[in-house]
């Protein structure tokens, strides 16, 4: 199953592995599924890291460097087809971030996964609880 890690998934995979569901675990661990973050995952990474919520080193943009290097996680690119379907998708909320991410899983035909419960009851894309 593809799967679109949101931003906290991949974090949590990364920082913070004992958050993670059993489930989750052998979600990320499976050879059937192939991993995906959108770029605004790593963007909502810096703003953490600028806002000293997450502390990233030796720097941040050097960490995703790394992190992306040693995660079996695909870069998905926004594109027209994703800010559009951004802008037209049925969420509860207006989260640019948000946004980008479900609607990066509509156009590209990815399974969301996440714990954030508004996105869970996004009905316009195919989402699986963390």
């Amino acid at each position: 199953m593809p799967l679109l890690l949101d931003t906290h998934i991949w974090l949590w995979s990364l920082l913070d592995p004992g958050r993670l569901s059993p489930r989750t675990h052998a979600l990320l661990g499976s050879t059937d599924a192939a991993l995906h973050v959108s770029p605004i995952t790593l963007w909502e990474t810096l703003l953490l890291a600028e806002r000293g919520r997450l502390s990233l080193r030796p720097d941040p943009p050097s960490w995703l460097q790394e992190a992306l290097a040693r995660s079996p996680v695909k870069e998905t690119p926004l594109n027209f087809d994703v800010a559009l379907a951004s802008r037209s998708m049925d969420l509860p909320h207006q989260d640019p971030a948000d946004r980008f991410i479900a609607a990066t899983a509509k156009v590209y035909g990815l399974t969301l996964l996440t714990a954030d419960t508004r996105l869970l009851a996004c009905p316009d894309i195919d989402v699986t609880p963390a």
